[in-house]
């Protein structure tokens, strides 16, 4: 139960890349996985979730030799946005087509949209051979507000509450509490920042957000001494103000972006995630010499990397 373990599965932002000069980092889009107090969180659905999808198939059909008897894949997924980015590896998440999985999706979107419709016509129907209601797994799709918390207990279904006051994010021992807010700082409808806490200790995934002069106040106050922040560094701060093709308005922050969100914020450990990728492992690696002493505890993202927080 006692266990916070964070492992990035993908950290590159807008496609996939398949290079031999990409092996380092890797070429994964966006997926992070979090296995907290029992519970097993995924922090966006890029082609980084293929991987953890088949590693849970391979664990379920260890679990027993009767399909019957074995134990099911259960998970709680957290998608930021809508962009391709981050959800074109959820029809080849495999446990998705067991009929004992139970997946509980979360996410936000337009006002006059849900989130499973969004889903089924990015994902389903024309452009993969099942529709959304053909899936075997017990798929549950929900709508999350920034007023939304969730909460998760041993044996339990999530459980989502609304956050009024403080008292309201105060949770048992054993409990897992999310909570989360949408940013405007990413076109074209925004992106969710989302906040784990579990026995003291606190993770916050803020990826596909652009940072505002003088910081981003609103995140700062979400985040405040936080001890691990996955932030969005996609663009050196070079090519971010490119004179021939500037990135201002993309909806991706800088490096030293980063940097000035965890000096606001206090975090005790930043990890720049989200990278361009045109950066091949020559280029990231010369950014990590770079920043190693801009910053202390502050990491490139890379594909396998484990920190546990407890």
């Amino acid at each position: 139960m006692g266990e916070f373990k964070v492992k990035f599965r993908g950290v590159r932002g807008s496609y996939p890349i398949a290079k031999k000069e990409f092996l380092e980092y890797g070429g994964n889009t966006s997926c992070v996985e979090v296995n907290v107090g029992g519970h097993l969180i995924i922090l966006d659905a890029g082609t980084g979730l293929i991987d953890v999808g088949n590693e849970l198939i391979e664990k379920y059909i260890k679990s027993s030799v009767n399909p019957q008897d074995r134990e099911p894949v259960k998970a709680v997924v957290l998608i930021s946005h809508i962009h391709h980015d981050h959800i074109h590896g959820f029809t080849f998440f495999r446990p998705l087509h067991i009929p004992s999985t139970i997946l509980d999706v979360y996410g936000n979107v337009n006002y006059n949209e849900t989130l499973s419709d969004e889903l089924a016509g990015l994902l389903f129907g024309k452009s993969f051979p099942l529709d959304l209601g053909n899936i075997a797994g017990n798929l549950n799709i929900h709508d999350l507000n920034e007023t939304d918390g969730i909460i998760l207990r041993e044996n339990e279904p999530p459980i989502v509450k609304r956050i009024e006051s403080e008292a309201d994010l105060q949770v048992g021992e054993n409990e897992v509490l999310i909570t989360c807010y949408r940013s405007y700082a990413h076109p074209q409808e925004g992106v969710m920042i989302y906040k784990i806490t579990y026995q003291g200790k606190t993770l916050v995934y803020a990826t596909d957000k652009e940072s505002y002069s003088g910081g981003d106040k609103k995140l700062a106050n979400f985040a405040r001494n936080c001890d691990l922040l996955i932030h969005d560094a996609q663009y050196t701060t070079e090519d971010y103000l490119d004179s021939y093709s500037p990135k201002q308005g993309y909806g991706h922050s800088t490096f030293d972006m980063a940097i000035e969100c965890k000096r606001q914020v206090n975090a005790k450990q930043l990890v720049f995630f989200h990278f361009d990728p045109a950066y091949d492992d020559e280029k990231l690696n010369q950014i990590k010499e770079n920043y190693k002493n801009a910053e202390p505890n502050a990491i490139l993202a890379y594909e396998g990397l484990e920190i546990n927080l407890l």
